[in-house]
């Protein structure tokens, strides 16, 4: 009996797969044993002809492909070349041990990629799961962004098979652990950055508050909430704060790509944060990730190390919005079902945007609101307490005036996220201070007596509750790294306590 490792999804992680083969003088059959998927299965007709296109005769025997462990189920078509493999040298004394084996086999024996291919693999690599690695060639320039890795590439079953007979000819491809971006290096690590722009922070006029407050959350990633008439630039700032948002490690690069190629897409590695906007209608399963069988991703995990953007936050059904406080309180959301349970990380810059009343019109200097006070109080109640005491900055804008002008480029914000970012960093943290533990509140968050003296006070006259108190500290953290001071001064604090949704 022959072996080889492969490996499958398991809700979110890759679990390695013993893929072996045994031949048994019987009448002639082929069967694929192991909780093996409609996809592998179907991998029976695939690898026959593919065998054949090489002029390999098929064994006259009961072959049997057993996949172990025998109770996790098995899905995807990247389980071909590791069978095929073991049928074509099963005569011959091919050593497979640290090898992997992956890819898809077309009819005349050629490697496709496929596209959960990318996931399992940097999946076993963070757990250092991996030694050598062969893959289709299509494969290859995703595969060389994980670093650590020694890497076989092959445009078919015939290259992959002469890898173990003729030994001497294996060539390995080593992957790269540097992207060709503009980066920050700190202590061992390069924080990569882009300084493209699409959407820029000049084309917003007036809204100096706005700006203000979208520069200290990008800083800190703090949760913000847009409150302001109908065109008054609320979805402008937001869609915008994404472009000047912290620099990404090359790990949180792979862990977006790695997100993307589970969506179905096909990985950037570009080191633009995430962003995600699902419209109010979209159903809770979509948001928060579902399934009656296995559980898949959702929009607030897709969001995870980016942006999750609620337009028109009080027309989402109100399970959603009380769902939404325990990714953005805990950083990570679990899903459970009858056959899984998974754990998604949630560590995401939350948007919110709203209208003061149902009209729109109640904060316009022009418009008369329609609204009566039942209907505003109504429309204020969808938004329950607990969770505006998530929001760390809340801010009300107005409308704009003929008199506004562009100021401030997201260039210009940009260079300031930088520096703050680097001063988080080269203080110890490992999360920025929107992400700060209640631990990590008492080590990073020092005030000076004014400052500490300021906030006792506000806790009676606005009745804060702890949440909010931490909330405040982090903020002010911000606010004063931008000035670049060690301490959180009086004026520090007092800007972050007007963000308080009072």
């Amino acid at each position: 009996m022959k072996q080889i490792q492969c490996a499958t999804l398991d809700g979110f992680d890759a679990k390695v797969v013993d893929v072996e083969v045994s031949f048994v003088r019987a009448l002639p059959s082929f069967a694929i044993v192991g909780l093996a998927q409609t996809s592998i299965q179907e991998s029976r007709e695939r690898i026959k002809s593919a065998l054949s296109a090489i002029d390999f005769k098929f064994p006259p025997q009961k072959v049997t492909v057993n996949l172990s462990p025998s109770d996790l189920r098995k899905e995807g078509s990247h389980f071909d070349l590791p069978i095929a493999l073991l049928i074509a040298l099963q005569k011959t004394k091919a050593d497979f041990r640290d090898f992997m084996a992956f890819g898809e086999l077309g009819l005349d024996g050629r490697l496709k990629d496929t596209s959960t291919l990318f996931a399992i693999i940097l999946s076993l690599a963070k757990e250092d799961l991996l030694k050598k690695i062969i893959i289709p060639h299509e494969s290859l320039e995703k595969i060389t962004k994980i670093p650590g890795l020694e890497i076989y590439p092959v445009s078919n079953l015939e290259e992959a098979i002469t890898l173990f007979t003729t030994p001497h000819e294996k060539t390995a491809v080593h992957s790269s652990e540097t992207l060709q971006y503009p980066h920050l290096s700190i202590g061992k690590t390069n924080y990569y950055f882009s300084e493209q722009f699409p959407l820029d922070f000049h084309e917003v006029k007036g809204q100096e508050s706005a700006k203000r407050a979208s520069l200290i959350a990008a800083c800190g990633m703090h949760n913000i909430l847009f409150e302001g008439s109908p065109g008054c630039g609320k979805s402008m700032s937001a869609k915008r704060l994404p472009y000047i948002l912290p620099p990404m490690s090359l790990d949180e690069i792979l862990e977006k790509a790695k997100l993307d190629a589970l969506e179905g897409k096909e990985p950037d590695f570009t080191p633009q944060r995430e962003f995600r906007s699902p419209h109010h209608t979209a159903t809770k399963a979509s948001l928060f990730g579902g399934g009656s069988r296995s559980a898949k991703v959702g929009e607030v995990s897709l969001a995870n190390n980016g942006v999750l953007f609620f337009d028109e936050i009080p027309h989402f059904p109100k399970t959603i919005l009380e769902s939404l406080r325990e990714p953005l309180e805990d950083h990570h959301l679990l899903i459970s079902r009858v056959n899984t349970k998974i754990r998604y990380q949630t560590k995401f810059l939350f948007i919110a945007a709203m209208n003061p009343c149902p009209c729109g019109n109640l904060l316009s200097r022009t418009k008369e609101c329609r609204c009566s006070e039942v209907e505003i109080a109504r429309y204020k109640k969808r938004l329950s307490s607990p969770l505006l005491d998530r929001i760390d900055l809340y801010i009300q804008m107005g409308e704009v005036s003929p008199q506004d002008a562009p100021s401030v480029s997201s260039a210009e914000m940009f260079a300031v996220v930088k520096r703050v970012f680097v001063r988080q960093k080269e203080r110890g943290q490992s999360e920025l201070n929107g992400k700060l533990s209640d631990r990590e509140i008492q080590k990073y968050c020092i005030t000076d007596e004014e400052s500490r003296t300021l906030l006792e006070s506000a806790v009676p006259r606005f009745d804060l509750s702890q949440r909010a108190i931490n909330k405040a500290l982090k903020v002010a953290r911000t606010i004063a790294d931008i000035e670049e001071s060690e301490v959180i001064r009086k004026s520090h604090m007092l800007e972050a306590l007007q963000y308080r949704m009072h």
